[in-house]
Parts: C-alpha cells; sequence; structure tokens
C-alpha cells in the first residue's frame, strides 16, 4: 500500500526478512514476518507482530504521540529505555495493516 500527500509517500510492505531486537543481551522480539513502513524522510521502520515480542519484558508508558500520517502512537518502556517501542492502535486507514504491531528504533535485519 502507498499513499502519497503532498511530496510525503508512506508505504507499508509484508516483508520475509528475519528482524531481532536485542537489549543488554536479551531478545525482545523476533520475526520472520515484518510489514516495513518506508516514509519520506525516514528510515525503514519494522513493525512486528505482537506474538513476536516479549510483551512480559515491556511496561506500557504515559507517553502519546500523533503523526498526521499514521495516527495516533502509543508507546512501551523497559526500566533502562524509556519509549523503546510504540505502536498505532489505531492507525489512519492508508496505514491500517500496521495496527497493533510493534516497532523499535533499533533492530536487527539478519
Amino acid at each position: 500500500m502507498t499513499r502519497e500527500t503532498r511530496g510525503h509517500t508512506i508505504t507499508v510492505e509484508p516483508s520475509h526478512e528475519h528482524v531481532r531486537v536485542v537489549r543488554g543481551g536479551q531478545v525482545l522480539a523476533e520475526s520472520h514476518r515484518p510489514l516495513v513502513l518506508r516514509e519520506t524522510g525516514c528510515p525503514p521502520r519494522y513493525y512486528l507482530p505482537p506474538a513476536d515480542v516479549r510483551l512480559d519484558l515491556l511496561t506500557p508508558s504515559g507517553t502519546h504521540t500523533h503523526c498526521p500520517f499514521k495516527g495516533d502512537a502509543s508507546y512501551w518502556s523497559l526500566p533502562d529505555a524509556p519509549d523503546l517501542v510504540w505502536a498505532y492502535p489505531d492507525p489512519k486507514p492508508d496505514v491500517a495493516a500496521i495496527k497493533d504491531h510493534l516497532c523499535f528504533y533499533d533492530v536487527e535485519v539478519v
């Protein structure tokens, strides 16, 4: 899916890349079925299905942000890493595929 608004483009595509999130030697997430979101001016972001994320290690944060292209994001933290991961529980229709998928700032693509 592609959305373009005045020079701003977002695409969301399924991927079969192996994506892993490790922090402090602990695997927080590992997926062979991420969604890749590419957005003008931003690095590619991998959105992972919740079943592939160690949600038991994350604590919901009070942080919420708004993106005019994706919607409102909610965040989760580790004790030493605030707002490490985010998700869009009710994304805009053009990026509906990322609903409830989680995204981390730093991932390994192997």
